[in-house]
């Protein structure tokens, strides 16, 4: 019970990757808030964890991480219930509708708000937490980004596929990086660490020829299962890893090798 009790907000919660984060933090006796903006994802996700885990706990608080205001309103209720809150994992990945366009085909606009709402959502959420580990005298965030933050896209994995690496991706995972470290000094002798988790290519139902290309690339396994990543959001989330800050621990099978 790596985390027993510990109150840890991921955002984007209930999402694919989120939902498997909440699944790990009460398989270790924490406590997860499910923040995501997306109502009956919610209801699914907290049914699912609540069935698999009858004697865990969980909350669920429906918010826009651009938005300061509904924030605080999860703030508030936490510390209300709890008195305590020990992490924030920013994991949310909000997109527009034309999200995911080859490069002549994203226009301003769309990257604008692509880059605003993802990264600037992450800043708002971080800003809002940070300032509730100031006043509790500690904290921990983690901010889940890419190896196309670390390394430029490999594009010919994708040929012959409708699949790319967005331009808007590699903007905010490498912002996401940078950021990452400012706060980590930014909060120097506040006892609040932030560190960086990027993963790999994660299974998603890709093309065969793509997951072919993109495992030959690897060392041993290929394309990761979700699940794959939660041993080290556990360690960072731990006390195991307290003396871990401002870093970012690449977990994807030696593809950016």
């Amino acid at each position: 019970m790596l985390l027993f009790g510990k109150v840890i907000v991921v955002t984007g919660g209930a999402g694919r990757i989120g939902q498997h984060f909440c699944s790990a933090i009460m398989k270790e006796g924490g406590i997860p808030v499910i923040v995501d903006i997306d109502e009956h994802r919610l209801k699914v996700v907290s049914e699912d964890l609540s069935r698999t885990f009858p004697d865990g706990k969980l909350e669920v608080f429906k918010s826009d991480i651009t938005s300061k205001y509904s924030l605080q309103k999860c703030i508030e209720y936490l510390d209300t219930k709890y008195s305590r809150i020990d992490a924030l994992v920013n994991n949310a990945y909000p997109r527009n509708k034309n999200y995911g366009r080859h490069f002549f085909d994203v226009v301003y606009d769309d990257f604008i708000e692509n880059l605003g709402s993802n990264l600037g959502g992450c800043v708002v959420s971080s800003q809002c937490f940070s300032l509730y580990f100031q006043k509790q005298g500690h904290g921990n965030i983690i901010n889940i980004s890419s190896i196309y933050g670390v390394a430029a896209p490999d594009f010919e994995i994708y040929d012959n596929t409708e699949m790319t690496m967005p331009v808007e991706y590699a903007a905010i995972k490498s912002g996401l990086l940078h950021l990452t470290k400012y706060m980590a000094k930014y909060h120097k002798e506040k006892n609040i660490r932030v560190n960086a988790i990027s993963p790999g290519g994660i299974l998603d139902s890709q093309p065969k020829e793509f997951i072919e290309k993109y495992n030959q690339k690897c060392l041993s396994k290929g394309m990761l299962d979700v699940e794959d990543l939660s041993g080290t959001l556990i360690f960072l989330l731990s006390d195991m890893g307290k003396y871990i800050n401002g870093q970012n621990i690449i977990v994807d099978d030696g593809f950016s090798l």
